[in-house]
């Protein structure tokens, strides 16, 4: 792609290093950014900026936030014995959407996956297993993506929790086998909340 610019250039090839956006894409958008007023491409790098300089991790699940303890974490509505486990802010994002869980959740940053070398001391384990041992978890809630790698993280945190006198279960499989969970419709993720099963079945009937 030839560009009559050096400065058009630049700013579609850093545009195009986001996940979908291709430079074709990217053109497009520093285009329209380009015949947009000033202020508009100001205010939008000034917010990318402040996003990167002030953004937060909650010190209590790992979930991205303006604070130290995120909104979820410090309402007190909400019940702080019943922990679901999810990869990630848009798992989420994704389970708040279905208004049918009331409990918090820990992130664990990722999955266990180790072709792409990401094993358990790369996420947020630890920090989990210290939850339960505390004695304050009635309840653990495996909501990962119905994956290799997301089952093989669910088991690997059930050994690491299994003595404990708490309730292991995982959101039913109205997900499908292989689906991400940001991408399911909201009825189908808050049913598969509500009719979450123990843990146990899902490997002891394999």
């Amino acid at each position: 792609m030839e560009f009559s610019s050096k400065l058009i250039e630049k700013a579609v090839n850093e545009m195009s290093q986001l996940p979908g956006i291709g430079k074709r894409t990217a053109l497009r958008l520093v285009l329209h950014l380009l015949k947009q007023p000033k202020e508009q491409t100001v205010f939008l790098s000034q917010a990318l900026l402040n996003m990167r300089e002030d953004i937060k991790f909650c010190e209590s699940c790992h979930n991205i936030s303006d604070t130290k303890i995120c909104e979820i974490c410090a309402n007190p509505a909400r019940n702080h014995e019943t922990i679901c486990i999810v990869e990630d802010i848009r798992d989420v994002m994704a389970i708040e959407n279905t208004g049918q869980f009331k409990g918090i959740y820990h992130v664990l940053g990722g999955k266990i996956s180790p072709i792409e070398g990401v094993g358990p001391n790369q996420l947020n384990i630890f920090s989990l297993v210290t939850k339960v041992k505390s004695g304050n978890v009635s309840e653990i809630i495996f909501a990962l993506s119905s994956t290799m790698e997301g089952d093989t993280t669910n088991f690997y945190i059930y050994k690491q929790i299994a003595d404990s006198e708490i309730i292991i279960s995982t959101i039913a499989r109205g997900i499908s086998v292989g689906d991400e969970l940001e991408y399911a419709d909201e009825i189908t993720l808050g049913r598969s909340i509500l009719h979450r099963v123990p843990f146990e079945k899902t490997f002891k009937n394999n």
